[in-house]
């Protein structure tokens, strides 16, 4: 078509160039020429349009924009609520002695391992020491009066009142000793629980009193998280629920489950607190450790796809770009979808897109409904 449109062009030229030397004087013959040149161009121009035309239908490929597309699948998809919890244990106290006194022995040192009931420490009790050995003499004596007087008593010799007084001698001297013995285990630091010495605060021959910590004992073989998590997701959020627990300062990820859920909202964050209990048996997780939760409240199976391919047209409708066949052509139909949930990037969608169809993925952005594309290989 190029090199017909051409040939008549450069026959057109040699004509005039034929005519412009044999130009006649005759204005009737000029006016006859011109009106054939003047046909001769409409001519042309018809045939210009058919010739342009038919390259707009050889020539497409160079206007058509060039796109990748993907099929979507059906996967299992999660949104997690992301909050950061503390490390709690229940089991973690710091002892104070009942009394004060002088520290005369401290049993243990930082980082040992100790028992229920174990004496931690021992503060100075000689002055009850001492008053329990008076009593005890003291008792003793009561003891021997009153067996001796009970024996009289039972052979109907002495008097009543007399056997009353020896037996109230000795019952008062005996609860004055366990008084006394009662006094004196107030003066040890015993262990409330197996644990670990995590610190001693006080120093032998030091000063104790009650108002101030002796030593702090822990046991992180069972902890718990603790979190603070907005109202919004009262619903959402629930005992049992999964959750995945990052601690970032030892490079650790567990799995575990929200174990409970609190039933007091926070009036000044509009908050709530949850549980996670956490088995740590060997102790790796520390008490007061910052750890980042992800609560798993939305889990579904179904067409999940990249977020970045989702629009929004003027009126906030949310669209993706579909390729639909038509013969040899791809044309690009915008298909209306909704997106229940989204979550690092990804969009879980409800309605809108089925396995079957092919969305445009590189070049969503560069073409619009009805477009022809080119779709890479």
């Amino acid at each position: 078509m190029k090199h017909i449109f051409s040939i008549i062009l450069i026959t057109l030229l040699l004509i005039s160039c034929g005519n412009k030397e044999k130009m006649s004087n005759d204005l009737s013959i000029l006016n006859t020429q011109k009106e054939g040149l003047k046909h001769q161009l409409d001519s042309i121009n018809t045939k210009l349009q058919a010739v342009e035309e038919a390259i707009s239908k050889l020539d497409t490929i160079k206007k058509l924009a060039v796109v990748t597309t993907f099929t979507p699948k059906i996967k299992d998809f999660n949104h997690y609520v992301e909050v950061q919890g503390i490390v709690m244990a229940d089991k973690s106290v710091e002892l104070h002695p009942e009394m004060g006194g002088t520290v005369t022995r401290i049993y243990v040192k930082v980082g040992q391992r100790v028992s229920k009931g174990q004496t931690l420490a021992q503060l100075d009790a000689s002055i009850l020491n001492n008053n329990i050995a008076q009593v005890q003499t003291q008792l003793n004596l009561a003891i021997t009066a009153f067996e001796r007087q009970s024996r009289l008593w039972e052979q109907k010799i002495g008097s009543e009142m007399q056997y009353l007084q020896a037996k109230a001698q000795k019952e008062g001297l005996e609860n004055n000793i366990k008084a006394l013995r009662a006094q004196a285990q107030k003066m040890k630091i015993i262990a409330p629980f197996s644990g670990t010495i995590d610190d001693v605060f006080a120093k032998q021959g030091a000063l104790a009193n009650p108002q101030a910590p002796f030593l702090r004992i822990i046991n992180l073989n069972k902890i718990y998280l603790e979190s603070e998590i907005t109202e919004t997701y009262l619903n959402d959020v629930k005992k049992g629920t999964s959750v995945i627990i990052n601690f970032s300062s030892i490079n650790k990820e567990i799995s575990s489950k929200i174990s409970q859920v609190g039933n007091y909202i926070n009036p000044g964050n509009r908050s709530f607190k949850t549980r996670i209990d956490i088995n740590n048996s060997n102790n790796e997780i520390k008490a007061n450790q910052l750890a980042d939760i992800k609560i798993n409240d939305f889990s579904a199976k179904g067409i999940v796809i990249p977020s970045n391919l989702i629009q929004k047209d003027r009126d906030g409708n949310t669209f993706v770009y579909t390729i639909h066949n038509n013969e040899s052509m791809h044309k690009v139909t915008k298909s209306m979808v909704t997106v229940t949930k989204e979550y690092n990037n990804l969009s879980y969608i409800s309605d809108g897109l089925s396995e079957s169809d092919s969305i445009i993925d590189k070049g969503s952005r560069l073409v619009k409904s009805d477009d022809e594309v080119l779709i890479a290989q």
